[in-house]
Order: structure tokens, then sequence, then C-alpha cells
């Protein structure tokens, strides 16, 4: 499971549906209602929230906004009650790094994608996050890109 901290926009459709079809999980796993996923890294900082199933729905529901902006027809019931919520800092390395991890996968499935996204000028978040400077997040499990 990836939860994507760069904007949905920038995932093809096969990345936007398999986030959409994991994403779903992570309250559950907030909530303590599954045997997996529990110490998944990236539901750190969901976890470090006041309210980290606030945050979750919100983040889900720009996955859901995203989705339905390109005409998908995701169930929105999966997101429960989403409320205006403080956002989280997130670095620009992070986002640098998730746009190359994108890339990695693009390559073989949409070069031209990938092409468009490594000339970005800008790396824009989930709306959830806020752009900080710093480096890779501590949480992140790096790989080579």
């Amino acid at each position: 499971m990836r939860l994507w901290s760069i904007h949905p926009k920038y995932l093809d459709a096969t990345g936007l549906v398999a986030l959409w079809r994991e994403a779903p999980l992570a309250p559950k796993v907030l909530r303590g209602k599954t045997k997996g996923y529990k110490n998944h890294p990236q539901l750190i900082r969901f976890r470090e929230q006041s309210k980290p199933e606030q945050a979750i729905a919100f983040y889900l529901d720009e996955i859901w906004k995203e989705a339905d902006r390109r005409g998908y027809h995701f169930d929105r019931n999966k997101i429960g009650n989403v409320k205006k919520t403080r956002k989280i800092p997130i670095t620009n390395g992070q986002l640098v790094y998730e746009i190359r991890w994108l890339c990695s996968k693009l390559k073989t499935r949409s070069p031209k994608m990938c092409s468009i996204l490594q000339s970005a000028k800008q790396i824009d978040s989930n709306p959830l996050f806020k752009k900080i400077k710093g480096n890779i997040a501590s949480w992140e499990k790096v790989k080579k890109c």
C-alpha cells in the first residue's frame, strides 16, 4: 500500500485505481480493526495527528475528487465523514522522491506521463499536506528508483 503524498492528478489510471483499492483500508488500520498493515510506515503521519481518522478521510476525499474529475465511479461511502482538518507537513524531498518512484513505474506503462512528470517545475501535494523544505521523510522506506 502506497499512500502517495503527491497530488493524485499525477497518477495514471492504473495508479489511481490501485490507490483507491488500497487506501480505504487505512481508516480501519488506524482504528485497529485489521490484522495487517498495523506498522505501515506511511500511516505514521496520520497516527501523529490529533484526529487521525479525520485526516485520512480528508486525504481519501481528495483521491475521490480526482477520480470523479476523470469520470470514474468510486464509492464515496468508503471515506466516512469528511471535515476540514489541519494540514500535515510534507517535505519537498519526499515529493521529489515520490515523483521519481512513480516514474520508475510509469517508464514501462506510460513513458509520456513519466516524461511530463520529470519536467515539472513544481510538484503539488495532496491538499491534505503543506509543503516544507526538507529531505525524504524519516518514515519512508527508500528504494532505488
